[in-house]
């Protein structure tokens, strides 16, 4: 499990996504940036999230997340958005870093968004960076992908929407304060699936 958590172990693997950085054709789009850094000594690679600030009109208010947003019409592609959303929401700058690949595209299933489609992107970062989140950030957190990988926190839960009853997968971070679930929580099993 260590080894397979180790960043190097990761790069190689997800060599094989590669994957086109092209623009969208139709429907909104959005992009996120899965992070991974390896500090030195260090026996496993950490994953970053951020926790959402919570806002009336955002559906994912509060929620826990990847850096990102919607592709804005002067982003040349989706990758420029996930890069540029990345830098405004929490500081980092990705053109330091190394681009893995490309995720599949995650379609977003709640109504009022339109049809949105998520393009994940994963890259590596070599050490520790400062995070300076803005006002869409509420708080953010490095995770050991060893932690993720044995699947620790773990859990299901009843999430009622619309007069509907949905039982969810889920898994509690830090420890057991924050919930992930939904887009992020099925983007983190492609990513492990990814790297096993």
């Amino acid at each position: 499990m260590a080894t397979m958590a180790r960043l190097d172990a990761m790069i190689a693997k997800l060599a094989a996504l590669g994957g086109d950085h092209g623009v969208a054709s139709e429907g909104p789009r959005a992009a996120v940036a899965a992070i991974l850094r390896e500090l030195p000594g260090a026996d496993s690679a950490d994953l970053f999230f951020i926790r959402r600030a919570d806002h009336p009109t955002d559906p994912w208010s509060g929620h826990i997340a990847f850096p990102g947003g919607r592709r804005d019409p002067g982003d040349a592609s989706l990758l420029e958005t996930a890069i540029r959303e990345t830098r405004e929401e929490v500081g980092i700058d990705l053109s330091a870093g190394r681009l893995l690949g490309r995720l599949p595209d995650v379609p977003a299933f709640m109504r009022s968004n339109g049809g949105l489609v998520v393009t994940p992107f994963v890259f590596a970062l070599s050490g520790d960076v400062p995070v300076v989140p803005n006002v869409e950030v509420a708080t953010t957190l490095w995770v050991p992908v060893t932690t993720l990988a044995r699947g620790e926190g773990k859990s299901r839960f009843n999430f009622d929407y619309e007069g509907q009853s949905y039982d969810l997968p889920c898994m509690h971070l830090d420890p057991g304060q924050h919930r992930l679930w939904g887009l992020t929580y099925r983007m983190l099993e492609t990513l492990l699936d990814a790297v096993r």
